[in-house]
């Protein structure tokens, strides 16, 4: 858990020891937000332990605060279930993407964009380009992509708006830190029932299913050389790349 507090804002990010995005407590509204339903209490009780030790960053181990509620919900995504469609064997979308290791593609996780309590789940760069992936899973619920919002049972939520705004940030901070022009591109990955039209898709941003992950990235044509790919990753393994 650590507190930001910057611009008038007051924030707690409570985040797993994988770099798993857990949720966010707003210190001013009490408003909490999660990924997933269950990990809520959790991380009120993350909260409240937090405000009461008087520290800028604090760290639970399992089984204390963030309790076995948590764990369940990280292990449930994953080892995930058979997908219906495909019959392929789920797994978390760090683990989908780790395949592609093995084919010339670098995975970065949780890597913490500047100063503001940011941190980008995944930076994936390959052959087929790079980009910046953030997940959310919304189990049994339906969703609605449209080509500028998306609905979850109903209810617009920002994930395209943060997701492009992510991947301008890391354009920009990898630009800069590169030398040269390259262009970053946002992918959601969701889990859920999902309802697009086949014209629907973002044009910049890709929107995909759990399981659709890595297959739908080792389709993109090849975009940078070998020795480009392996220079850009790293630099984006450097944490002071991102220290700005």
């Amino acid at each position: 858990m650590r507190r930001w507090r910057r611009f008038g804002a007051d924030r707690l990010y409570v985040t797993a020891e994988s770099g798993k995005r857990v949720g966010v407590v707003d210190l001013q509204s009490g408003e909490v937000s999660v990924d997933l339903p269950v990990l809520e209490e959790g991380v009120r009780r993350a909260a409240q332990a937090f405000l009461r030790s008087d520290v800028t960053e604090l760290v639970l181990p399992f089984g204390s605060t963030i309790d076995l509620a948590l764990m369940a919900a990280l292990d449930d995504e994953d080892a995930g279930a058979d997908d219906p469609h495909t019959g392929e064997r789920g797994g978390s979308v760090r683990s989908r993407l780790e395949r592609l290791t093995d084919e010339g593609w670098h995975v970065v996780h949780a890597v913490p964009l500047g100063r503001q309590g940011t941190v980008v789940e995944h930076l994936l760069i390959g052959p087929g380009g790079i980009f910046s992936i953030t997940s959310y899973a919304h189990p049994g619920a339906l969703i609605h992509i449209h080509d500028r919002t998306i609905d979850v049972d109903g209810r617009p939520v920002p994930y395209l708006r943060d997701a492009r705004l992510e991947a301008t940030r890391v354009q920009g901070v990898l630009r800069s830190a590169v030398g040269s022009e390259l262009s970053v591109r946002a992918v959601l990955v969701l889990q859920g029932i999902l309802e697009m039209r086949a014209d629907a898709q973002p044009e910049d941003a890709l929107v995909v299913a759990r399981h659709e992950i890595p297959g739908v990235l080792r389709r993109f044509p090849g975009r940078l050389e070998p020795a480009r790919v392996d220079a850009v990753a790293a630099i984006a393994r450097q944490r002071t790349t991102w220290a700005r």
